[in-house]
């Protein structure tokens, strides 16, 4: 269930049975050989899958991100860590004027991060927020172990059928950096190449949809604990 679906008075009606909204969050940003708008595509779909089983509204996806480290790659598209802030806690206020208040933003970009003016809406007794990292979950640590491998920006990780636009090269990306030791700073594309940052561009589709399915069931969760 997603507002570009619904009018006002389906809003209305909803939140007469419940008080609950998923709000997925990502970047405009190079994926090496998948989507600019992948950040925001894996949420978004994490999304819908969960609400086919369980029942809640979606709200528009924010499309843009915090994070200039790939600007030297064009339709990078970057914003301010006080613009982010600004503008995801105008977002929930909101919601909460129309009497949301149970919260999961599912987040597909690492630089962003939950801003400190929501700090003092999560102490109020009337508002839940739970803010999940996709690509941090369990699920997704659980599968690394199992088969041996590594998440890193636009390799294997992040590359399913729905936001694959151009053919993957086979094998794995020469180029070896880790994110958690990157800065905001602005990386250039002789230092990544084709700005897949390390490890497998691709497994079997197989496999990522099982990936996949038991991040929506983490998700699922979530939400069920956000309903009680």
């Amino acid at each position: 269930m997603r507002f570009k679906d619904l009018n006002w008075m389906d809003i209305e009606k909803y939140l007469g049975h419940d008080n609950r909204i998923i709000l997925p969050i990502g970047a405009t940003e190079q994926h090496s050989y998948l989507s600019l708008c992948s950040d925001t595509l894996i949420p978004s779909r994490i999304a819908d899958s969960a609400t086919g089983r369980e029942k809640v509204l979606i709200a528009p996806s924010l499309n843009f991100g915090v994070g200039r480290r790939f600007m030297d790659f064009p339709g990078t598209i970057s914003i301010g860590q006080s613009t982010f802030d600004a503008l995801l806690t105008d977002v929930i206020r909101s919601l909460l004027t129309h009497g949301f208040t149970n919260f999961l933003i599912i987040n597909g970009h690492p630089e962003n991060r939950f801003p400190d003016a929501l700090t003092e809406l999560v102490e109020d007794d009337y508002t839940r927020i739970t803010w999940f990292d996709w690509w941090n979950s369990i699920a997704v640590r659980e599968f690394e172990v199992e088969h041996d491998l590594t998440v890193q920006h636009a390799n294997w990780s992040e590359n399913f059928a729905f936001n694959r636009v151009a053919p993957v090269p086979a094998g794995e990306a020469t180029t070896r950096l880790q994110l958690e030791d990157l800065s905001n700073d602005m990386l250039l594309r002789e230092q990544i190449g084709d700005g897949n940052l390390g490890g497998h561009y691709q497994l079997d589709d197989r496999l990522m949809f099982q990936l996949f399915d038991s991040v929506v069931d983490e998700v699922i969760d979530l939400l069920i604990e956000l309903r009680s």
